[in-house]
């Protein structure tokens, strides 16, 4: 692995990450109605939180508190988690067992260098973690330019959140809609125009 694992140890900082995070995740779950049993994929950089380049400065207490911002929302809702890994694991996923039962689960134990310190964060936080190399997401959070898309499901629509950062990272969101199939003969379902509903 090597590298350096970086801390950051201002308590106030890490409270002003979480109250971000939080937000950001109140702010996603009620942009793109999302409902039990959803998947929102989080793409994190640890560095970017905190100045620095992506990668070059994996910070663990920032992706703990992300993670507990994040959850703070997402946890009480039933909507899960799916943590993005980053290149050297190939954008692999962790996320709870439960969320993706018929799943073909890879071997892997994210770390803060090889996985980054937010997956790192979920699989020693979540229940029954598992890695999948694979996802299609309900919605997606993309903290500092980490690329989430390949997660979501068509179609990706932006979704312009009143939270932009979270620490110095930039934050990114996106929900998801079924595709509009047919053509001038095809009669649509209004209620599928915003998003999955929950039935």
């Amino acid at each position: 692995m090597g590298g350096t694992i970086h801390t950051v140890e201002t308590t106030d900082i890490l409270q002003q990450i979480r109250s971000d995070a939080a937000a950001a995740a109140a702010q996603l779950v009620e942009a793109a109605a999302l409902h039990k049993g959803q998947i929102v994929v989080i793409g994190c950089s640890s560095s970017e939180v905190v100045g620095h380049q992506v990668g070059s400065w994996s910070t663990p207490e920032v992706g703990q508190a992300i993670y507990d911002g994040l959850q703070s929302v997402f946890a009480p809702a039933g909507i899960y988690l799916a943590a993005q890994c980053c290149e050297h694991l190939n954008r692999a996923l962790i996320v709870e067992r439960e969320a993706v039962p018929f799943a073909e689960i890879v071997n892997v134990v994210p770390q803060p260098k090889a996985g980054g310190s937010f997956a790192t964060a979920c699989y020693k936080n979540f229940s029954h973690p598992v890695a999948v190399e694979e996802i299609r997401a309900d919605a997606g959070l993309d903290i500092g330019g980490t690329l989430i898309g390949m997660h979501l499901k068509k179609v990706a629509v932006p979704v312009r959140l009143q939270q932009r950062t979270i620490g110095q990272a930039i934050l990114l969101a996106a929900r998801v809609r079924p595709k509009f199939i047919g053509g001038e003969r095809a009669f649509y379902d209004d209620k599928l125009k915003d998003g999955y509903p929950e039935y």
